[in-house]
């Protein structure tokens, strides 16, 4: 089988739109979560999120090609070109028909579903755009990327809520692995950070409502957090067959030497209280990467601050790794970026591939009385320092679905 590597990375997201100024800001520990100033939140519960600054899509993509896609869209393209351009890709190197994408996003155009359906009840069915449909679905941003870079080869939108960006990159992993692909662009994609997005999240009891304190709401495994903050952005990375990327003599940045998937098979929303599903994912990430539970650095955690699924993945980690728990650091970085849901794992891949790269593990920012429950080593409020070889990270959704990918400097 082919061993598959990491040679283009792109973020959009909180901390920055680059992938340099991001990393910058995660390793000093900066929050990216503010009042949302993008809508009236008055009655609204929670008041905060994290939100893209400074992108400007008319700039990117010229104002009519910008207007055509919603904003989960753009962010998608915008990162999508970072790690192609970041990759050193371009159609006289790579076989279009080899080179495919697989970038999803959890909930897809819904500020356009919004404003098309106020046209209907305000203006009528004549004002409806004839591209809400192709604006709003959520496959939309892969096909995107594939037209812009004439990718032929396999092209999808995963949909697995919160763990899409990791489903990505594994199914991604294994079709190159398969030799199915030569190149795949992937990784998740979100701009839900919306008046009816948010009224939803916050009826369920779900957000933080720490208003007047936004860079302390988002507190994982912190016995004071309340809830998870909202977040949006795009994380993409460019995945390769090594033989491919060494012919073309890419910069090769970390290799994919794991990943595994399961389903909770139990709730719609709660993850299991064993946490059985992150279980299964970890133990088949682990076998499919060849290593023991121990030789892994780094656990980069889903994290999300909410106390059942902060106790849920603490206990799922003892289950996997035993005694070794206590010895691996756990860093959780959405205490900073708030929680992009289908951009999160793409963004935290690409965190977690510069730890491996730099020997540097960002922090768990706002832990001042750890949950007694969650008794690992989380890195807690500054970045550490520390020889890593092999790196995990997870995502778990909405529907009980579990993506773990595991990393690993590339050697």
């Amino acid at each position: 089988m082919e061993r598959v590597v990491i040679t283009g990375m792109g973020v959009v997201s909180p901390l920055g739109n680059d992938v340099d100024t991001f990393w910058e800001r995660l390793v000093k520990g900066e929050s990216g979560i503010s009042f949302i100033d993008t809508f009236d939140t008055t009655r609204h519960k929670s008041k905060i999120a994290g939100l893209v600054r400074d992108f400007d899509a008319d700039a990117i993509f010229g104002k009519k090609e910008a207007r055509r896609m919603d904003r989960f869209c753009q962010f998608a393209l915008a990162a999508a070109k970072q790690a192609y351009e970041d990759a050193g890709l371009s159609r006289d190197n790579v076989d279009p028909a080899r080179l495919g994408v697989y970038v999803g996003s959890g909930i897809g155009g819904i500020q356009t579903l919004v404003d098309q359906h106020s046209l209907l009840g305000n203006r009528g069915p004549e004002r409806v755009s004839p591209l809400l449909v192709p604006m709003m679905i959520a496959n939309m941003a892969a096909a995107q990327i594939s037209m812009q870079y004439d990718a032929q080869g396999p092209t999808q939108a995963p949909v697995t809520a919160c763990s899409i960006g990791n489903t990505a990159i594994g199914e991604a992993f294994r079709l190159i692995r398969l030799g199915a692909a030569d190149v795949m662009i992937a990784g998740g994609t979100e701009a839900a950070v919306t008046d009816i997005s948010l009224a939803s999240f916050a009826n369920a009891t779900a957000l933080s409502t720490r208003n007047e304190e936004p860079e302390q709401a988002s507190r994982p495994f912190d016995s004071s957090r309340d809830g998870f903050v909202m977040a949006e952005g795009a994380g993409i990375l460019v995945l390769e067959a090594l033989s491919h990327a060494i012919n073309r003599g890419a910069t090769i940045y970390a290799e994919v030497i794991g990943y595994g998937a399961s389903s909770d098979a139990y709730h719609m929303v709660a993850t299991h209280p064993e946490g059985r599903g992150a279980i299964l994912a970890m133990r088949a990430a682990i076998q499919e990467a060849g290593i023991q539970p121990e030789e892994v650095d780094v656990i980069s955690a889903h994290a999300t601050s909410t106390e059942l699924g902060d106790r849920t993945e603490t206990k799922a980690i003892k289950q996997v790794f035993g005694d070794a728990a206590y010895q691996i650091p756990v860093t959780a970085n959405k205490s900073m970026l708030g929680h992009m849901l289908g951009a999160s794992g793409g963004v935290e891949a690409i965190a977690l591939i510069q730890s491996l790269r730099e020997g540097i593990i960002p922090p768990t920012i706002n832990m001042e009385k750890p949950d007694p429950f969650c008794d690992l080593d989380f890195v807690p409020n500054a970045a550490r320092q520390a020889e890593l070889t092999i790196g995990m990270s997870n995502s778990f959704g909405f529907g009980g679905h579990n993506a773990v990918i595991i990393l690993k400097k590339f050697q």
